[in-house]
């Protein structure tokens, strides 16, 4: 991740931000210029999201389950925003936080109005009394073994320079309704640490097959710590040997199942550089067994899938598309696709295109600039 959010009501709210909020021509209202003129300006997305968007609804409470990406545990996986857009008088202001939109039934795989947002102030755990001010999501699985899905978000400690750095990776963890309180470090043992370099780029997985969730994360000289779940709730893993050898600078999840080879263990890539969700690259797959990750499984091919673009109003420059996530989301078992449209940082669409090509969820990221930060 940067990148890894009831149809009664959540369609509708969906249309309705999406429209009120994109589309000036369906119907969103305009604040009254000035008197002498008549004229009228378009709100701002933040202030057109406050008038249309549903307050946040309460995050239903599940009981646990096995499904990826599932904080609150009521069998529907969930979306994790990292990019939100800004107010065009802050755009120059401070990282918006982390957006949490949670999943619901395969009618409406999404609902824009059950969400949450992260930020360094409410969430994030201190280094040296200091809160960070990156507060980004990295990767998300069930880490202590309780049913509900935990995330995992780098941020940037304060560092003098000298010797090893400190552990910049943070956990949140799950529960029935949702992802609350503060953050954890992450623990990483001396022993499983090498070098000076920032630990970085990490990784789920079941890489030791024993069913519980572990993680591997960059460390330097072209090695990885790998540390064995499940974790406790104070960041440590279970265990953690010295760090392997033979990885390159970055490591990334294989798209859509994490065992490759179908032998019971997840496997993970190694690469030169970070890789965007949806296009092509190439990597070399480290295969997951008894001992962990690292065995060498050839050459591994990113395939591209291409997103279909969301609608915004026209506007000077060229909006961007790019896929979010590529997975299942209405548990047909068939991957979906998520995407991103922007213009900059104060517009984007989000657009959930279901495998079923009926089902679609649209809204934009606006809707966390009603909550406070």
């Amino acid at each position: 991740m940067r990148a890894g959010w009831v149809m009664r009501r959540g369609t509708a709210v969906a249309a309705v931000v999406s429209c009120a909020l994109l589309l000036p021509g369906c119907g969103a209202s305009a604040d009254s210029g000035s008197p002498a003129t008549g004229a009228k300006a378009v709100s701002s997305p933040a202030t057109m999201a406050a008038k249309a968007a549903a307050p946040p609804r309460p995050v239903p409470h599940g009981k646990g389950s096995r499904v990826a990406e599932d904080f609150n545990g009521d069998g529907y996986r969930d979306l994790v925003l990292n990019d939100l857009v800004k107010d065009p008088e802050d755009r120059l202001g401070d990282d918006a936080g982390i957006g949490i939109v949670y999943g619901s039934e395969p009618s409406r795989p999404l609902d824009p109005s059950v969400r949450q947002l992260l930020t360094p102030a409410r969430n994030a755990a201190r280094t040296e009394g200091v809160l960070p001010a990156a507060f980004d999501a990295e990767a998300a699985c069930d880490l202590d073994q309780d049913g509900y899905a935990d995330l995992v978000v780098t941020t940037d400690p304060p560092f003098d320079g000298t010797g090893m750095p400190p552990v910049p990776l943070q956990m949140l963890f799950g529960a029935a309704n949702g992802l609350t309180g503060k953050a954890v470090k992450l623990r990483i043992p001396d022993r499983a640490r090498f070098g000076n370099e920032w630990p970085g780029h990490p990784v789920c997985g079941d890489f030791d097959g024993d069913g519980s969730k572990d993680l591997a994360v960059t460390a330097g000289g072209g090695r990885l710590s790998y540390l064995r779940g499940p974790f406790t709730r104070a960041g440590a893993p279970r265990a953690a040997a010295e760090a392997l050898a033979g990885v390159g600078p970055v490591l990334v999840s294989p798209d859509l199942a994490p065992d490759v080879n179908g032998d019971g263990y997840d496997d993970l890539v190694s690469a030169t550089r970070p890789h965007a969700p949806g296009t092509a690259g190439r990597g070399t797959l480290l295969l997951g067994g008894p001992a962990g990750p690292g065995r060498p499984g050839g050459t591994y091919t990113f395939k591209a899938v291409k997103p279909r673009p969301g609608g915004l109003p026209a506007g000077e420059e060229t909006p961007t598309t790019d896929l979010l996530r590529y997975a299942d989301f209405d548990g047909d078992k068939k991957p979906d696709t998520v995407a991103r449209t922007h213009r900059g940082e104060t517009k984007d669409v989000i657009t959930l295109h279901s495998s079923a090509a009926e089902k679609t969820v649209t809204f934009s990221t606006a809707v966390f600039s009603t909550q406070q930060r």
